[in-house]
């Protein structure tokens, strides 16, 4: 691949990841909504511009080949709904000031990918990707007794994408249609929330002020901005460097927890975190020692917030 090319995806994968690495400020800046109006609006108005894309770019044959196979269309439906509990527990991070836990959760990720292969594809792990899991297990054990709680924010979030990787990789839809898929299968319940939310006066999309009627209309292109980058990036680098660029998003997700959000962290909090990050230096350097071979859908695995 020519290098200019090579150095344009990791420009634009590390774009996305650094804009889902952002969103806790756009969060934050509509906190006084409702956590479930704030992903009914997401889901209606992502789905209304990655409409607008789509018909730009005149691929609706790719919705329609999603649409005209049942077994696509209920795959994309079970992803969808993985993709609500992932969108719905973040954003409940980020409201409750618990930016640190999803940062934790994304760090997990791809070692809960790992696992979900052994446990469901009966993958073999290789020694130090075992290493890797253990250590990772002790960091969870350590963290759960520093909240005296099981961190179920991280674990969701790290579940949730996992399966919702798999099953997108198994499909092998382009990343934007397939979104746009998962949007229309839960666009009806969307509405519904928002009509009932209306009804009741409850809904800021209806009854809030102009500026805050506009950043909800955003969420729109906050979603699907940082999408096509990446899907623009992961056909122009190899996994491995995906892989590496990934770990940008729950980085930044620390510090803006640490520095803006001053989240505390307790010095056993701190002890996780270390052993975390030890796993995926010990997990990185051995994906990029045995790098695997391209499967259909993995460049279209994505860690959306």
């Amino acid at each position: 691949m020519p290098k200019t090319q090579r150095a344009v995806g990791i420009l634009l994968g590390s774009s996305a990841y650094t804009l889902w690495a952002l969103f806790p400020f756009y969060f934050e800046a509509i906190n006084e909504v409702s956590i479930i109006e704030i992903i009914a609006n997401r889901i209606i108005w992502s789905f209304v511009f990655l409409c607008i894309v789509i018909t730009l770019t005149r691929r609706w044959y790719v919705i329609r080949t999603a649409f005209t196979h049942k077994r696509s269309l209920g795959l994309l439906a079970v992803a969808a709904i993985f993709l609500a509990a992932n969108w719905s527990t973040y954003v409940f991070s980020i409201v409750t000031n618990n930016a640190l836990a999803s940062s934790l959760g994304y760090f997990i990720t791809p070692l809960a990918v790992v696992a979900l292969g052994v446990l469901v594809l009966k993958e073999k792990l290789r020694s130090a990707q075992w290493v890797a899991v253990a250590v990772a297990l002790l960091a969870v054990v350590v963290i759960t007794l520093s909240y005296r709680t099981v961190p179920w924010i991280a674990i969701i979030l790290a579940i949730s994408w996992s399966i919702y990787g798999y099953i997108k990789k198994y499909l092998n839809f382009p990343a934007v249609e397939s979104v746009a898929v998962e949007a229309a299968v839960l666009l009806p319940v969307a509405i519904i929330i928002l009509i009932v939310m209306g009804l009741n006066h409850t809904a800021s999309l209806f009854s809030g002020h102009l500026d805050l009627v506009g950043l909800l209309m955003l969420a729109g292109p906050v979603t699907a901005i940082p999408l096509m980058l990446f899907a623009g990036s992961a056909t122009r680098v190899p996994l491995t460097v995906l892989g590496v660029l990934e770990y940008i998003t729950p980085v930044g997700l620390f510090i803006i927890g640490l520095v803006f959000f001053h989240e505390a962290m307790s010095p056993e909090r701190w002890v996780g975190f270390i052993l975390i990050w030890i796993a995926l230096v010990i997990f990185t350097v051995d994906e990029i020692r045995h790098p695997h071979t391209a499967r259909p859908g993995d460049e279209y695995l994505i860690p959306e917030e």
